[in-house]
This record gives structure tokens, C-alpha cells and sequence, in this order.
């Protein structure tokens, strides 16, 4: 089981994030550097948490993703791998099974998954607080029945891995949801977070224009392309050419830094806003100093 894994911005779970996809589907796939800096390895590919992670903050990304530091979850996540898992589950039971009664079943049955994780255990939640655990993701469970009915969705795949190569860049993705609908294949992303202003739009679909991409490039073309933040409306566009042209070549160039950052082991910070919710800003010089710089010493 994942942790899924983007206060402004949120994450997929509705917690402060430097990510635009969700870390927990990230597997670390080691690939030598050409040497100069030995026993350091740089990644084997690019996932869209990855790259989001690197374009925001380079430190933040080597402190996750070469270091391989935890990434502390929090109790948003915890609730969005809940939801995660029961939705999951439930769109692989019948149509005529996807129900509220359904669920609530297949929630009983998914969380001790839950109570078994390091993440959980490490948070040393009492029983009031995994209650309220419980009772978040359900709410937003029921807030996804509000949103669409599940039995008419007609499902294709659910956690479709998508392993391949986008404009020479190993790529690695995990969708949540292929469907059909009039015969065109639709790319679905649930989230648990708030639904981002129109502002932030575009960037938060980059994630599934590049699972798109993807699906493409292993001949599977969807139609379209949706973000479900389950209890504030879904974001949706069209699957084009132009728009997976772009994506990629967002990739490619984030790859192209990322390569050159490790082979020479520089690995520069990006300050601002987000380092007061960075997890390893105690270790990070720069973000210690801006986190003061903005908010004052610490008490």
C-alpha cells in the first residue's frame, strides 16, 4: 500500500506539497552517476512527483529522492490513501455492487491496511485520533457518491502502471482510473485536497496530460484528461497533441537539469513560502534562514 502522495499549494491529499503528483506511487530505480561523486545515485526515471519535486526545489528533491529521506506523512495523507484504497476496491466490484453499502464494507475491510503502515504507526495516533482518521476519509467517500454514480462508470483499468520513454526521458506513472465513455478513453485522478483556483489550473493538469502522454506512448490515446477532488468539482481537458507535446518537453528539460545536477552533485534550493511546511527544512540553511526571515525566530 502508498502513501499517496501536492497553506498553498496543496497536494493531492490537501496538505502543503512541492510535488505535483503523488509521492507514494514513486519507485527508486538507481542509475550511477559518471563518478564524481561516488555512491551517489540519481534517479532512473522521472514520475510527475519527481519532476514537480525537482522544478520547485533541487534540495528538497536530492533530500528525497538521492538521500532517500522519509518524506513525513501527515494525517491528510493518511485519509487520502484510505480513500485511495476503498475507491479503488469499489470500482473493481460490479456496477451493480458500486454502492454506499458496498462501501462502507470495503472501508471496514481496508483500514487495519491502514493501521498496518510505518506511516500510521510512526504518527502514534490514539484511538481518538484514528477515528477521526476513519470518519475524514468517510465523509469524503460519501462526498464522491455525491459527485458521480459508480456504477455507471465504465472501467478500463484502475492503478495502471505506465512504464515507457517520453521524448527520451525514462517515464514511470500510476493512474487511478482509465475509462470509457462514448468509446473514448478518459484519464482519472482522484485527489482529496480543495480543487485549485482557475489560476492554478493548468499546472495541476500536467500530472494526467503527462499520464496522457503516457498511455500514448504505449498506444492507448485517451480522449481527455480529469483531476476528481472529491467533494469540490473536477478539473478536465482536452488530450492533444499540442498539449502532451508540451508536457513533454517539460519533462525532457527537467531531466536534462536533473542529470547535469547530479553528475556535478549541485543540488541549489529554491526559497520561498513552502520552506515553513518543508520537512527538511531543519537541515536546509537557506530555508532555516527564509523561514525566519518571514515568520521570526523559532520559539
Amino acid at each position: 500500500m502508498t502513501i499517496p502522495g501536492d497553506v498553498p499549494p496543496l497536494d493531492d491529499n490537501g496538505v502543503v506539497s512541492t510535488a505535483t503528483g503523488t509521492p507514494g506511487t514513486d519507485l527508486q530505480l538507481g542509475v550511477q552517476t559518471d563518478g564524481s561523486r561516488p555512491g551517489r545515485e540519481g534517479p532512473g526515471y522521472l514520475s510527475p512527483s519527481s519532476a514537480g519535486t525537482f522544478r520547485q526545489c533541487q534540495r528538497r528533491w536530492e533530500y528525497r529522492y538521492i538521500d532517500r529521506r522519509p518524506d513525513p506523512p501527515g494525517i491528510p495523507a493518511l485519509v487520502g490513501t484510505f480513500v485511495h484504497r476503498v475507491l479503488e476496491e469499489l470500482l473493481h466490484m460490479p456496477p451493480v455492487d458500486r454502492n454506499v453499502e458496498v462501501a462502507k464494507k470495503l472501508a471496514r475491510a481496508v483500514w487495519p491496511e491502514v493501521q498496518e503502515h510505518d506511516a500510521y504507526i510512526a504518527m502514534k495516533l490514539d484511538d481518538d485520533a484514528g477515528r477521526r482518521v476513519r470518519w475524514s476519509a468517510w465523509r469524503l467517500i460519501e462526498a464522491y457518491f455525491a459527485m458521480e454514480d459508480p456504477a455507471t462508470v465504465e472501467v478500463v483499468q484502475r492503478e495502471q502502471r505506465v512504464k515507457c520513454e517520453l521524448d527520451g526521458v525514462p517515464f514511470v506513472g500510476i493512474v487511478d482510473r482509465i475509462e470509457k465513455l462514448d468509446d473514448q478513453l478518459i484519464v482519472t485522478d482522484y485527489k482529496t485536497g480543495r480543487a485549485p483556483t482557475q489560476r492554478y489550473e493548468s499546472d495541476r493538469l500536467r500530472q494526467v496530460l503527462l499520464y496522457a502522454a503516457g498511455l500514448d506512448a504505449i498506444g492507448q490515446r485517451p480522449h481527455s484528461a480529469r483531476l476528481m477532488y472529491i467533494g469540490s468539482g473536477s478539473i478536465e481537458t482536452d488530450v492533444t497533441e499540442e498539449a502532451m507535446a508540451e508536457v513533454r518537453v517539460e519533462l525532457a528539460n527537467t531531466w536534462s537539469t536533473l542529470r547535469t545536477a547530479v553528475d556535478g552533485g549541485e543540488f541549489p534550493p529554491t526559497v520561498g513560502p513552502l520552506c515553513n511546511w518543508c520537512p527538511y527544512s531543519a537541515d536546509c540553511a537557506e530555508g532555516t534562514a527564509e523561514i525566519e526571515r518571514r515568520y521570526g525566530p523559532a520559539a
